[in-house]
C-alpha cells in the first residue's frame, strides 16, 4: 500500500491493482513525477505480466505464458502521477551577480527551488559590503549558493558569503561551482611552481560545517581527475559532466547518424571517451615539427563525417584550430566543437568563424559551450557558430541527490 505521507489519490481499479501486486518500489525523477515497480511471486501458475506504458494509471497488460520461470514482474514506467512538489526538498538558492541569469533558469526548473537575494555592495575603499536579507528566514532550510570564480577579486567577494551561509543554522549547504578555474594549474613541473588548484581546494575544504554536515560541492568537468583528491574531509565534492547535454543536442541534428567524435589529445580521450563510446572515435596528438607544434590524427577516419571535437575547456583556442585543420585535410565533411567551459580570455572566441560555404577548414558548423562561464555567454550569445547549452536542469537535479 502507498504510504500515507504521499497523499496520492488513485482510481479504484489502480488501487486494487497495486494491492494485488504487493510491495511497491517508488522512485522520483527531476520533473517531480514518480514511477513504481512491484513483483509477484506465484507458485500456482507460470505467467509473465508486464506493462510497457502507463498513463494516468491506464495501460495495457499482456499475459505471456512461460514455462521457465515462476516469477511474475509488473513494471509501471513513467507513471503519469504528479508527485506533489511540497514533498520535494525545498531549496533556497543564492547567487552572485555574474550567475544571476543561470540562477533564474535553475529556479524555473522546479517549484521546489526559491531564488533569494544578496545585497552586494562596496565600502568606499572598494572592499565588499555584503548583506543577506532575512537571514533568519533560512534557518532549518536547505540552502545552495551558485558561484562564479571568474577572477581573484570576484572569488574574494564570494568566499565570505560561502563561509557565512552554513553558520546560519541551515539544514544543509550546497555550493555549485560550475567551473573550477585553477584546474589547469594542478601540478608542479619545476621546483617553485605553485599548484593553485590545490590552494583553492584547501580554501573550499575549510567551509564551516552546517547542521546537516559537510558542504556538498558540485563541479562540472574538472580539468584533472586527480584534483578530486585535493579536497579535505570537511567537504563532499560531487563531480558532474556537461557531456549529456551534448549527446542530447547531437541526437537533434539532421545528420546525427553521421557523427564522429574527435579528441584533440590523449587527456581529452581519457576524460570523455567512456561517455561517448557509442560514437566513432578519432584521437589526435600534438607533435613537434621544428619549432612548431602541430596536430596529427593518431586514430580514426574523419573522411565524409561530421566531426565534433570534444574537450573540457578552451582558452586561446590554438589546439582546436590546429585539430580542425588536420581533420579537414583528411576529408571531414563538417567540423564542430564542444567544450564545457568556454573561457576565451582576451576575446579569443573571435578566432572561431562559422562555416557558411562548405569549407570545414575555414569555419565551424557549430561551437557548443555551456553557461558555466557567464561572462563568456554574454559575449558569444547569438553569434554563430556559438550555441549555449544550459546546465540549469543538471544543477537543479543535483540539489535532490
Amino acid at each position: 500500500m502507498i504510504p500515507k505521507p504521499w497523499h496520492c489519490h488513485l482510481p479504484a481499479r489502480a488501487a486494487q491493482f497495486l494491492l494485488l501486486c504487493g510491495p511497491v518500489n517508488v522512485f522520483f525523477n527531476k520533473r517531480s513525477h514518480f514511477a513504481f515497480s512491484c513483483e509477484i511471486r506465484s507458485s500456482e501458475s507460470h505467467h509473465s505480466l508486464t506493462t510497457d506504458h502507463v498513463s494516468d494509471m491506464k495501460g495495457s497488460i499482456q499475459n505471456n505464458s512461460s514455462s521457465s520461470s515462476s516469477l511474475v514482474s509488473v513494471s509501471a514506467a513513467n507513471a503519469a502521477i504528479v508527485f506533489p512538489t511540497k514533498n520535494a526538498k525545498k531549496i533556497f538558492l543564492f547567487c552572485c551577480a555574474e550567475t544571476q541569469a543561470l540562477a533564474e533558469k535553475i529556479a524555473a526548473e522546479s517549484d521546489a527551488i526559491e531564488l533569494r537575494n544578496i545585497s552586494w555592495g562596496k565600502f568606499p575603499d572598494g572592499f565588499p559590503n555584503i548583506f543577506i536579507p532575512n537571514a533568519q528566514g533560512i534557518r532549518a532550510q536547505h540552502v545552495a549558493f551558485l558561484a562564479s570564480f571568474s577572477s581573484p577579486a570576484v572569488i574574494f567577494e564570494q568566499i565570505p558569503v560561502i563561509y557565512a551561509l552554513p553558520k546560519l543554522f541551515i539544514a544543509s549547504f550546497t555550493l555549485v561551482l560550475p567551473f573550477f578555474p585553477t584546474g589547469t594549474s594542478e601540478r608542479m613541473e619545476d621546483e617553485g611552481d605553485i599548484a593553485t588548484a590545490f590552494t583553492l581546494a584547501r580554501v573550499l575544504s575549510n567551509i564551516p560545517i552546517s547542521r546537516g554536515g559537510p558542504t556538498s560541492l558540485v563541479i562540472f568537468d574538472i580539468h584533472a581527475l586527480q584534483e578530486r583528491f585535493y579536497f579535505g574531509d570537511n567537504i563532499l565534492p560531487c563531480f558532474e559532466s556537461g557531456i549529456p547535454l551534448l549527446k542530447r543536442r547531437l541526437q537533434e541534428l539532421p545528420d546525427s547518424h553521421n557523427i564522429s567524435i574527435a579528441f584533440p589529445d590523449d587527456g581529452a580521450w581519457k576524460r570523455f571517451h567512456k561517455q561517448l563510446q557509442h560514437f566513432p572515435t578519432i584521437v589526435c596528438a600534438k607533435v613537434r615539427e621544428g619549432d612548431k607544434r602541430i596536430i596529427r590524427i593518431k586514430e580514426g577516419e574523419p573522411g565524409g563525417r561530421h566531426v565534433v571535437i570534444v574537450d573540457d575547456l578552451v582558452q586561446s583556442g590554438g589546439t582546436l584550430i590546429e585539430c580542425q585543420k588536420g581533420l579537414a585535410a583528411q576529408g571531414a565533411a563538417k567540423i564542430s566543437a564542444y567544450v564545457t567551459h568556454g573561457i576565451f580570455p582576451n576575446k579569443s572566441w573571435e578566432r572561431f568563424k562559422p562555416n557558411n560555404g562548405g569549407h570545414p577548414e575555414n569555419g565551424f558548423t557549430y561551437f557548443w559551450i555551456t553557461d558555466s562561464c557567464p561572462l563568456t555567454v554574454k559575449e558569444v550569445m547569438n553569434k554563430p557558430p556559438f550555441e549555449v547549452l544550459s546546465l540549469a536542469s543538471s544543477i537543479a537535479a543535483s540539489f535532490q541527490i
